[in-house]
């Protein structure tokens, strides 16, 4: 495993996080079985959010690292909050209110004291940024939540919560993967009259790297939430052939081959895993094993139908 810093106060922190969304599925036994595999293997970072499971999955990790007798002081635990469901309907709310209560919830399911760090989950069209750095500076000094960030959000609404927030904002957990690449294709495509080259997200994949935001992909095995995984996608066998021969070549297991390729991007980025495969999660470590070359890399973005311009 390896470790990295996110922000100026995170150290130590394994670059591969385990999502914890599934666990609700799961019986405690199986939970615990998976805690002490990520555990055995260097995972330090787990990642939740408290519509996950309608809380459950954060009351059922508590279970599972109390069962496995992991200590609080040897992990990191993140969690999400802003959306709202109920009914069958959902919405988003970051609302001052709505973020201390959230937290008070994550807070008791979870069995801690503190979050080591808080995200609000997707943008919010309502936004109060004054109101967030409200919550944000009211949790930081109470010491219920050590840092701060978000998730989903492009350069232009990180700018707008910063000018008020005082903490920080360390984390950007975005979508990316080999077969979902809109952070990349703008920037490779500058100038240029296609597809590719529409800028949606104001480059915040630079704007993170300029400004020491963390990026954390999430679904890294997807085409995106419709579409499902890639690697059984027709329109994508192109590129699981192009990773299967990659991954033969370096002797590990396809997973390892596609986290290998997302830290592979300078950015350092920390892949959120959401297997509950403990086989599954110890493959994808392997990717720290090997490094692939530049063309390798690139091979990979263009099997994805990318064409280079």
């Amino acid at each position: 495993m390896k470790y990295i810093e996110i922000g100026k106060k995170l150290t130590g922190v394994s670059q591969l996080a385990l999502g914890c969304m599934r666990m609700r599925r799961y019986s405690l036994e199986e939970v615990t079985r998976v805690l002490s595999s990520a555990q055995d293997i260097g995972i330090n970072f787990f990642d939740h959010a408290d519509v996950y499971g309608h809380g459950e999955s954060e009351v059922r990790f508590a279970q599972g690292i109390r069962a496995a007798n992991i200590s609080r002081d040897k992990i990191l635990i993140q969690s999400k909050c802003g959306i709202q469901r109920g009914n069958g309907d959902y919405y988003f709310d970051f609302s001052k209110d709505h973020i201390l209560q959230a937290v008070e919830g994550s807070l008791k399911r979870l069995e801690t004291d503190y979050l080591d760090v808080l995200l609000l989950h997707r943008p919010d069209a309502l936004v109060e940024p004054e109101e967030v750095a409200e919550a944000f500076e009211q949790l930081y000094r109470e010491g219920k939540v050590l840092n701060f960030g978000v998730s989903n959000h492009n350069t232009n609404q990180i700018e707008l919560l910063q000018k008020f927030c005082q903490q920080p904002l360390v984390i950007n957990q975005l979508e990316f993967g080999p077969a979902h690449t809109p952070m990349l294709d703008a920037g490779l495509n500058v100038n240029a009259q296609n597809e590719r080259g529409i800028v949606r997200d104001g480059g915040v994949l630079d704007y993170c790297r300029l400004h020491e935001i963390t990026v954390q992909p999430w679904s890294p095995f997807q085409v995106d939430l419709v579409e499902g995984l890639f690697m059984t996608h027709p329109k994508y066998q192109e590129l699981t052939a192009t990773i299967t021969r990659l991954a033969e070549e370096y002797h590990v297991p396809f997973e390892a081959l596609v986290i290998a390729w997302i830290i592979r991007h300078p950015a350092n980025m920390q892949p959120i895993i959401g297997s509950m495969n403990p086989k599954r999660i110890e493959a994808m470590a392997a990717a720290f094993d090997i490094e692939l070359s530049r063309q390798e890399w690139y091979q990979v973005y263009k099997s994805a139908g990318n064409p280079l311009p």
